[in-house]
């Protein structure tokens, strides 16, 4: 394998998923486009592709995250573009990671509510009866009649 030589040293990129019902990742890439300032932002059928140095991008996550922080998510891209040891031009098919997005983004719905629900507003569960707790007499009266 030849030695990869990186092309964009010092970047890094970030994916945006966008599993939100007030906004999609077109309006998100238009927000991120807006506040961008010369960061690479590739909207993606998931959400955004974002690239640049480091504290650029972090400061572009926190502000998108702002929209909708509950629905949006982000992750490390494992290896930059071009990388020979994971171009899908040398493996064919689809791209390193893609199916594993595929099974993540239904998942998101459940994250999403979890932090919705916050600890003030938790509920029972569902179909789960709650019971009296068992009066300390009548434990003691059955404990006494059990004696040997």
């Amino acid at each position: 394998m030849k030695e990869y030589r990186p092309t964009h040293v010092g970047t890094i990129t970030k994916y945006v998923f966008v599993d939100s019902p007030d906004i999609t990742p077109e309006e998100l890439a238009l927000k991120a486009y807006e506040i961008s300032q010369g960061l690479m932002v590739k909207e993606t059928c998931f959400g955004l592709q974002v690239t640049g140095k480091p504290e650029e991008v972090a400061k572009l996550i926190r502000q998108i995250r702002e929209f909708d922080p509950n629905h949006i998510f982000i992750k490390d891209r494992g290896f930059p573009p071009g990388d020979p040891r994971r171009c899908r031009a040398n493996l064919g098919g689809a791209r390193p990671g893609f199916h594993g997005h595929e099974y993540e983004i239904p998942l998101l719905r459940y994250v999403s509510y979890g932090l919705e629900v916050s600890p003030e507003k938790s509920q029972e569960p569902m179909g789960v009866e709650k019971r009296a707790k068992l009066d300390v007499q009548i434990l003691q009266r059955l404990m006494e009649s059990q004696e040997p």
